[in-house]
């Protein structure tokens, strides 16, 4: 059609319209109001949904009739052994194992095999000299870490010394942020002992020489610092450390740790059992796992963790997984966990026992059931006075000293966390037990199985925990292979086999 006559009978179909845009309003507005009615209704079915999405914790939903809406699937229930539920085990059993009676204690009893000849220690005759030979230098060192990080390094001190023909300046301890002790060297161990004991083998002096030092400004942070890396070998000492100790006269290490690597009671009869129980609030904080898990809980761990390794859970890259760690057996065992596996295990309450540890974490609560199965229990603030233990107050190491000596010598010793102390200790004990450790190291994967079962017989748990128990016993003895610790494992290098008398 031709625009102009478009535009003529414009008016003409304007005419027939204007009827129909005269009743549009009304059917507009009501056409508007049903949609808002129906966006509403829509919205308001949308927000019921989320509210009961949300109240049934995402569970999913399903009408009476079992043919409702369904949100989400079901949550996977967690693999047994992921959840602290030890507690609820224990109020299951506490009648169990308050009737139970072990006779005779097994302190009383020895359950170590015995082979036809004994291990005793023994030292090869060449080590000592008649005279040493002229020092090369002076070997200075910086043992860091807890009490027992600290004994290895002097260990692999008096190696190096050794190797190199130095003179060993008594090593220095580095005062650690989460040990903070500012102990010396003399306030834990004889130095004077020290000394005589090492003098047919290494020399050892406590200070650098006056013109020796003076060459350094009297300043030992002057003294170049070879950095040497973990586990080096004798040849890196010999090849890079002894020449610089040559031209210099003297050369430091900071830090040294594991920097030498290893190549070739009345009721009782006075006998006792000691427990290191590891549940100190750094160690709750750092294994990441979770035991009450309400928020005081949470607020402490964060707390803890950001005051000792500041930003270091927080890192992008850093999966933490709470129930894979404790399902793999790297959560500390809690007193109350400890107190159920000693009692299952056969250690009634007349056993002795000493818990050697820091500072509990929450200790009223986690350490009342412990002491409700073993009433004889003993620390070293219940074996000490006040007077007594106030020199060691405040230095972590000397306190830890003081549970090291005890648990030495007791008649059985129970590891529950993977640490220096033990590993240190049990190889102690296999020096001085005829080669055997009398240590008891539970498998914690194994146990968390039973703890997280609150409908298990008395019976059943006693009969697995003797299980336990009897497979930590046929470890006691352990001969180290290439790459094992002679610390831990100090047969054969140290000790030899005698016949039975």
């Amino acid at each position: 059609m031709p625009p102009a006559v478009a535009v003529a009978s414009a008016p003409m179909r304007g005419g027939e319209g204007a009827k129909a845009t005269a009743r549009r309003p009304g059917r507009t507005l009501a056409g508007r109001r049903r949609r808002a009615a129906v966006l509403l209704l829509a919205l308001s079915y949308a927000a019921a949904m989320l509210m009961l999405f949300l109240c049934s914790g995402g569970s999913g939903l399903s009408s009476a009739g079992g043919s409702g809406l369904v949100g989400r699937r079901p949550a996977a229930p967690a693999p047994p052994g992921s959840v602290y539920r030890s507690h609820l085990v224990f109020d299951r059993l506490l009648p169990d194992m308050r009737a139970s009676a072990s006779r005779p204690n097994p302190l009383m009893t020895t359950h170590y095999k015995k082979s036809g000849k004994r291990w005793v220690p023994c030292i090869s005759k060449r080590m000592a000299q008649s005279a040493l030979p002229p020092s090369n230098g002076f070997l200075v060192v910086e043992a860091n870490g807890g009490l027992n990080q600290q004994r290895i390094s002097i260990c692999d001190a008096v190696a190096v010394a050794s190797l190199l023909n130095a003179t060993l300046v008594t090593p220095a301890f580095h005062l650690n942020s989460v040990w903070r002790d500012s102990s010396k060297f003399g306030d834990i161990f004889d130095e004077e002992h020290f000394i005589k004991t090492l003098q047919k083998h290494v020399r050892v002096v406590t200070e650098l020489p006056g013109d020796v030092s003076a060459q350094f400004d009297h300043n030992i942070s002057n003294i170049p610092n070879m950095r040497t890396k973990a586990f080096s070998s004798h040849s890196y000492y010999l090849e890079k450390v002894l020449p610089k100790m040559l031209e210099l006269g003297a050369v430091r290490i900071a830090p040294f740790s594991n920097r030498l690597a290893n190549s070739k009671s009345s009721l009782t009869g006075g006998k006792y059992m000691s427990v290191h129980l590891r549940f100190e609030e750094d160690m709750v904080a750092f294994s990441c796992c979770i035991y009450d898990g309400d928020w005081k809980e949470n607020i402490a761990m964060e707390n803890a963790r950001e005051r000792s390794w500041r930003g270091k859970f927080h890192r992008p890259d850093r999966v933490i997984n709470p129930e894979a760690n404790r399902r793999n057996g790297r959560c500390p065992l809690t007193p109350l966990e400890v107190g159920m596996m000693l009692r299952g295990m056969g250690f009634d309450n007349t056993t002795s026992l000493y818990v050697a540890s820091g500072k509990i974490y929450n200790s009223e609560k986690y350490m009342t059931p412990l002491r409700q199965l073993f009433p004889l229990l003993q620390t070293k603030e219940t074996l000490t006075s006040p007077e007594e233990l106030a020199q060691f107050k405040g230095h972590s190491s000397r306190l830890a000293a003081l549970d090291y000596t005890v648990c030495l010598q007791s008649d059985a010793f129970v590891t529950t966390q993977g640490s220096n102390f033990p590993h240190f200790l049990m190889g102690h004990r296999r020096y001085l037990y005829g080669g055997h450790a009398k240590t008891i190291k539970p498998d914690k994967r194994k146990m968390v199985l039973l703890f997280d079962n609150p409908d298990i017989r008395w019976d059943w748990f006693k009969h697995l925990m003797q299980d336990i128990r009897r497979h930590s016993e046929s470890k006691g003895f352990g001969f180290r292979k290439h790459d094992g610790s002679i610390y831990n494992l100090p047969m054969p290098e140290c000790m030899c086999q005698q016949a039975e008398a």
